[in-house]
């Protein structure tokens, strides 16, 4: 149509800089005009690219929750759109790791949960794949990593509830193997320690990520012979869990026991009462980890262990009573 060579009109819709400014123009209304894409697969071929970004969790069954999931998708697709396509996979699916090479991925996005990972992680370094990992700190490995301060978050929370005026609080745990569940358990440690509390491990009940396990959990908190006044559920869901069992035994919240969270899903501000929580940045993490591995493509550098950590946020709502007033 413009009597150019598709060379040409490549470089045009790349914005080469060996193209003039009124080619470029003429070549993209004319895209526009005739809603013209490339096709991704054939320009993968001549230039040895999959065009393909993989974004991997540790599962998709279990401990993942909705929301989380979202976020993170979310956050990656605003990203890479338009640019790769995405594949979302659970690393407890893969029977291997042989399908994981430099022709199924141009990057891969880890979004880590627990220390299985790492082999998987081992294997994406060795293959020369380009890799950011979310959510986890990688140990004796060359990756960048973005996580949330979750220690420091467990602590505010805590915090927030002692100067509240609870001093007899208890913990609903997340799932064991998950390095998060560790670092919440500490930082609600830690803020106990400070405030003078001695931690009782009586006070600390197993959870699994989700519903069920938070109701299971409250129940059994409700069965103690000395209840603690407020519980920290180390995410969001669990809380919903442990609500639910608060209210199905005649208690009222908060005034009969307080509850927080961690997470700040969604819908936690719409429950009765709304939860006080810790707003994590999922999202914010997971546009800053795609960003930082786009970079990394487009420079063509090796992985480097660059290891950026993001605040969280106390959201104070109606959940957690107050003692002293």
């Amino acid at each position: 149509m413009l009597n150019v060579s598709h060379t040409t009109v490549s470089r045009s819709l790349n914005d080469s800089p060996l193209i003039s400014k009124e080619t470029k123009e003429k070549v993209k209304e004319i895209a526009r005009k005739y809603n013209y894409r490339p096709n991704v697969n054939a320009r993968s071929l001549v230039l040895s690219k999959s065009y393909t970004i993989g974004l991997f969790f540790s599962t998709l069954k279990t401990g993942t929750t909705a929301s989380f999931f979202m976020s993170t998708v979310r956050g990656v697709s605003e990203v890479v759109k338009g640019k790769y396509n995405m594949a979302v996979e659970g690393i407890d699916d893969l029977p291997d790791f042989h399908t994981i090479n430099t022709r199924s991925f141009d990057g891969v996005v880890v979004m880590s949960q627990s220390p299985n990972d790492d082999a998987f992680i081992a294997h994406v370094i060795r293959e020369g794949i380009p890799v950011v990992v979310l959510n986890r700190e990688i140990a004796n490995q060359n990756v960048a990593t973005i996580l949330s301060d979750d220690l420091a978050g467990a602590y505010k929370v805590t915090k927030h509830m002692i100067e509240m005026g609870h001093l007899k609080l208890a913990i609903i745990e997340g799932k064991p193997e998950f390095k998060t569940t560790y670092k919440r358990k500490q930082g609600f440690i830690n803020a106990l320690h400070d405030a003078g509390i001695d931690f009782d491990e009586k006070y600390a009940f197993k959870g699994n990520y989700d519903l069920e396990s938070g109701y299971q959990a409250m129940k059994g908190i409700l069965s103690m012979d000395e209840l603690p006044t407020a519980v920290f559920s180390s995410n969001d869901e669990m809380a919903v869990g442990a609500m639910k069992a608060v209210k199905e035994q005649g208690m009222r919240l908060p005034d009969d026991i307080s509850i927080a969270g961690f997470d700040d899903m969604g819908f936690t501000a719409y429950l009765t009462p709304a939860l006080t929580t810790i707003s994590r940045p999922v999202h914010e993490m997971s546009r800053e980890g795609a960003s930082l591995l786009l970079e990394k493509i487009d420079k063509n550098e090796p992985n480097g262990h660059d290891i950026i950590q993001m605040d969280t946020e106390l959201v104070v709502r109606e959940s957690v009573k107050n003692l002293k007033s």
